[in-house]
């Protein structure tokens, strides 16, 4: 068997209720804590309250959009000025992710951009981060269970992660009550990504057995669950997807990911277009260009497996499944790339960047520029 090694947060709690069970393991992260919530932080006053409650001084940073390096710097001067000995976030991936940054850079002593992969030197954090708690409120990104955050450089027009494997979080609390009734749209992108997150680090060229097991398990309940909640609101299903976004974190914080996430981040820094619905756009036609490009068995065996868990959860045979999905997916209301204001140019630009893209270091297969041209086309 072949070695491998497999890191994850601290402490992951999982289950409904346990965000408030939680709530003494929180305070006991500092006595002041930067809550880092969403645009609506009155969303997150409960949190608030009950950290309160425990004699914790909480300070309030929110988050109206996904993470740029403007909105990381804010929150790192505001998290210098109230001397804050730990950061917590609660909300979506974006979220999640600026917390996760503000956490490693707020100790920091050198700039932000000499920590970004590809447009700055990519060096390792010189200071370990402050203590850091996640508490998800979609089931999509499983940043919960990752060592980097994704940060747009509008000047560069790229969006880059802030990678070092100790920005795995201290605690990682997955309720999946946090996730009830999120908006249609939301569920419906956020759970694309979910999926696309445990389907790639699956046929990744850095999978392992650890990694095998998990997307195994979580490949087939997130395609039915999606499905499920897309018909109508389920506690079940909402369970099951927040599970799976949690697999996703721990399986590609591992194994990688491929040419999905390997398009997304350049098509996202060039566009104002949603991570989660770029990927759910692409994700067929992706699983497409590896299954046309691949020729090794070990890979095609894998597609092949992911063609009949997508067939039996949307109902046909499994050599229609990418048609199926993607026609699933337009009919739930995923918008195309060109719906989501993504143009020619971006398109252009995004297949040449692709190619210094870190997701793209463990795609199966090698794709060429006008192959990733053509899977962008179909996506359209």
């Amino acid at each position: 068997m072949t070695a491998f090694a497999f890191a994850t947060a601290d402490m992951i709690r999982f289950g409904r209720g346990e965000a408030v069970q939680a709530v003494p393991a929180l305070a006991a992260l500092g006595a002041r804590v930067l809550l880092v919530t969403g645009a609506t932080p009155v969303r997150a006053g409960w949190l608030k309250d009950a950290l309160e409650a425990e004699a914790v001084a909480v300070t309030v940073f929110s988050v109206a959009h996904e993470p740029d390096v403007a909105l990381i710097e804010s929150g790192v001067a505001k998290a210098r000025e109230a001397q804050i000995q730990a950061v917590i976030a609660i909300g979506g991936g974006a979220v999640v992710d600026a917390g996760k940054a503000i956490a490693a850079l707020a100790p920091a002593t050198r700039p932000m951009l000499d920590h970004l992969e590809v447009v700055g030197k990519g060096l390792p954090l010189d200071v370990d981060p402050l203590p850091f708690a996640a508490l998800p409120t979609t089931a999509g990104t499983g940043a919960e269970a990752t060592k980097n955050a994704v940060i747009a450089v509008p000047e560069a027009q790229r969006k880059v992660s802030l990678r070092d494997p100790r920005m795995l979080p201290t605690l990682a609390i997955v309720d999946p009550a946090l996730t009830d009734n999120c908006p249609r749209g939301v569920t419906l992108a956020s759970g694309l990504d979910a999926v696309t997150q445990v389907i790639e680090p699956y046929l990744s060229s850095k999978a392992n057995p650890l990694t095998d097991a998990i997307c195994r398990d979580a490949i087939p309940k997130g395609l039915v669950a999606i499905r499920q909640i897309m018909a109508g609101e389920d506690p079940d299903g909402r369970d099951a997807l927040a599970w799976v976004s949690l697999c996703g974190g721990l399986a590609l914080a591992n194994a990688g990911l491929g040419v999905v996430h390997g398009l997304a981040g350049p098509l996202g820094g060039l566009s104002n277009a949603a991570h989660g619905a770029i990927c759910g756009a692409l994700l067929p036609h992706g699983l497409r260009a590896n299954a046309e490009a691949g020729d090794d068995p070990d890979l095609q065996a894998r597609i092949a497996e992911v063609q009949g868990w997508i067939a039996r959860a949307f109902g046909g045979a499994p050599d229609a499944a990418f048609d199926m999905l993607h026609n699933w997916s337009r009919e739930a209301g995923l918008p195309g790339l060109d719906a989501q204001g993504i143009t020619d140019a971006a398109r252009a630009k995004a297949a040449k960047d692709a190619v210094s893209s870190s997701s793209m270091k463990a795609n199966p297969v090698a794709l060429t520029e006008d192959q990733l041209l053509d899977l962008m086309e179909r996506a359209r």
